[in-house]
Formats: structure tokens, C-alpha cells, sequence
């Protein structure tokens, strides 16, 4: 599997060089010899040393401890031998982030701040970079000097999800960081009838989160995944009968029960029985549930990650950014997109160290019960 370094503030750490694992470009010799760098090569190379792929260090010609350059000089070299990297400590690893729906108000909040913050290369998903929020979205953040790639999503289309994993998988290897804020809302006068809010609430908001299933085999160690839910999710379970809230908050449940749960939702509605079968008789009801899927579903997917995935120490979390001024949050709403981005950022960039939060849901940058 071939890894292009891409990127023009590379990361530049000290450790062991069996530790981290990084490609070579622009292979200019045999093995053993000298590679040519740059901030982007559409060439690579890798060699086998002891099942990984090859080991590079960057030559800063600064010595230990001292980082590398940013952006990378046209013609920096790498330096390679076999089982070992000279002449100093310094291993250059590749971030990638991947942010959904970044354009609009708070996922472009997001994105920018995150674009600011993170070392590493930035992937913004729309569903049509050419025309409107998408266009105007991209050339904000470049126009800001932000170094990014735009990619094309739509969330509710499995294929579409599919060909953005291939895409990351081809191109980076991977991801550090997933941040899924791709989501809908009928207003609570919308004359479109309830059961078609309802499939198409949760085809997007809900079942748009296979970009989770899909795209969670991708996340490196000590990764970052961020499902931006609502503390609406709440409100909507404690209207529930109690044998569902019973089932919905069972430690046990699986991601195939949740499903058939939100199903069920989405039939009741159709069938004009959502009410006597215990599901909320409140405005907003599909969002709600839709919203209360989500952040069950991150609980899931948190406790597979601990499962099966323990040693990675990857990070997974769902949380609420407040009331927020957009278009679903209205122009009442008491955050600007700016405040509404603090808690999904931070959540995003926990440091490498942290040991949680991790299947939680948080708001404010705190826990919620």
C-alpha cells in the first residue's frame, strides 16, 4: 500500500523509528540511497523491513530535537538504510482529517477552526463543490490561506460514502479525525407530512451515519471520531414510553437492534400509530429521534472500538453544540457558528495522551448523564 506525504506543515516528532511508519517519494536511487521530498509528489516507493513498510527520517540538518522546516524546502532529502533512519531523531507521520457537510455555518466553523489547528491535511466533504455554499465554502477557506481538499458526499448515498473511503484509503492510508455534522431538520410549521419527514429525517440524519460504519475500519491509533448530535436526542427519549426507553438505554444494544428500532419509528409514523406505540407526541419528534439514534449509535460504536480495538486508544464521542444560529437553529439562537464549533473541535483534537472522554455525550466540553 502506497502513502503519498502530502502536506505543508508536516509533523515532526522524536521517538523509536520501528514506532511510526512513513513513505518515501520520489525514489531517486536503490534502497539505501537518498529520496527527494517536496510538499506533494504523485510518485511513491516503499520497501518490506521486517513486515512494515519503510522506515524514513526527515534530515532537518538542524540536529535532535529541533523540527523540520514548514513548509518543506523544494529539494529536502530523506535518508535511509536498512533497519535504521539517519542522521537524527525526527520522523515525519502524515494527519489526515475528514470533516462531513463543511458548507454550511457550523460545519464551516468547524472546518475553519480545525483547518487552523490541526497538523495534518484537511478533507471537507460537500455535495457539490461547484455551486453555492459548496464554491463559496472552498474559496473562504482558501482566500484565509488554508490548505484543504474538498470531496463530494452525499451523506444518504451508500456508494457516495463508499467512493469517499476509497478515495481516503487510496490517498492517505487513512484518517486521524472524523467529524460527522452532515444533517437535516423540517421546520416545525413544514406542511411536508410527518411520515415523509420522518424517512427522510432519518435516512439523512440516522442511517447517513453508515459513513461511520464505513469509514471507522480507516481510523489510525489514537484517532478521533466526533458524531455531532443534539441534546434534543435527550428530550426525545425521556417523552418515550418507558419499554422503549428501556431498549434504547439497554448497555447491550446492538447497532442491528438500534436500526430495527428506528425502523419501526419510521413504519408507526407511516401507519399513523407512532402515538399509541409509545414514540413522543412533540414538535420536532423525526429530528429528535433521529438525534437520540445518533448519539445511541456512537455509544455503540465506542464499545466496539473497546473491544475490539483497545490498544489503538482511538477516541469516539457524540456531542451538542448548543443552540446555534443556522438554518436549523434559527436566527434567535444564542451562539454564533464560531461558539457552536468549540466543543466538536475540542473533542477532536484531544491530545495523543488523553484516556477520554470516549462513548460519551458532551456538551460545553463536559460529560452529560
Amino acid at each position: 500500500r502506497k502513502v503519498t506525504l502530502r502536506g505543508q506543515s508536516p509533523v515532526c516528532v522524536q521517538g523509536s523509528q520501528e514506532t511510526y511508519l512513513v513513505q518515501v517519494i520520489r525514489k531517486s536511487g536503490t534502497f539505501g540511497s537518498s529520496f527527494d521530498g517536496g510538499t506533494e509528489a504523485p510518485l511513491g516507493a516503499y520497501c518490506s523491513i521486517s513486515d512494515t513498510f519503510l522506515l524514513a527520517s526527515l534530515d532537518c540538518g538542524q540536529g535532535s530535537g529541533t523540527p523540520p522546516p514548514s513548509p518543506w524546502p523544494k529539494h529536502q532529502s530523506f535518508t535511509t538504510q536498512a533497519g535504521a533512519c539517519t542522521p537524527c531523531n525526527h520522523v515525519v507521520i502524515p494527519h489526515e482529517a475528514v470533516v462531513t457537510g463543511a458548507n454550511k455555518s457550523l460545519d464551516f466553523a468547524i472546518s475553519r477552526d480545525l483547518c487552523r489547528n490541526f497538523p495534518g491535511d484537511m478533507v471537507l466533504t460537500v455535495r457539490d463543490q461547484t455551486r453555492g455554499r459548496g464554491r463559496a465554502a472552498r474559496q473562504h477557506l482558501k482566500a484565509e490561506g488554508l490548505s484543504l481538499h474538498f470531496h463530494l458526499l452525499a451523506i444518504d448515498n451508500l456508494q457516495s460514502i463508499r467512493t469517499l473511503r476509497d478515495f481516503l484509503w487510496e490517498e492517505f492510508g487513512g484518517l486521524d479525525v472524523l467529524v460527522n455534522n452532515a444533517g437535516i431538520t423540517f421546520k416545525s410549521d413544514d406542511p411536508t407530512p410527518l411520515h415523509i419527514q420522518a424517512e427522510v429525517t432519518l435516512k439523512t440524519n440516522f442511517f447517513g451515519t453508515d459513513i461511520c460504519t464505513e469509514l471507522l475500519p480507516l481510523v489510525k491509533p489514537q484517532g478521533r471520531v466526533v458524531n455531532v448530535s443534539s441534546v434534543m436526542g435527550f428530550v426525545t427519549l425521556k417523552q418515550c414510553i418507558p419499554e422503549l426507553q428501556k431498549k434504547f438505554t439497554s448497555e447491550a444494544i446492538t447497532e442491528e437492534e438500534l436500526g430495527m428500532l428506528m425502523d419501526k419509528f419510521v413504519e408507526d409514523v407511516k401507519n399513523g400509530v407512532h402515538k399509541k406505540e409509545g414514540w413522543p407526541d412533540m414538535k420536532l419528534v423525526t429530528y429528535g429521534i433521529s438525534k437520540m439514534g445518533i448519539t445511541i449509535l456512537s455509544r455503540i460504536h465506542a464499545r466496539k472500538l473497546s473491544e475490539q480495538r483497545r490498544d489503538d486508544k482511538i477516541l469516539l464521542n457524540a456531542c451538542c453544540p448548543g443552540w446555534v444560529r443556522t438554518d436549523m437553529g434559527g436566527a434567535d439562537a444564542i451562539k454564533s457558528p464560531e461558539d457552536g464549533a468549540e466543543t466538536p473541535v475540542y473533542l477532536a483534537l484531544l491530545p495523543s495522551d488523553a484516556e477520554g472522554p470516549h462513548g460519551e455525550f458532551v456538551m460545553e466540553k463536559q460529560v452529560e448523564q
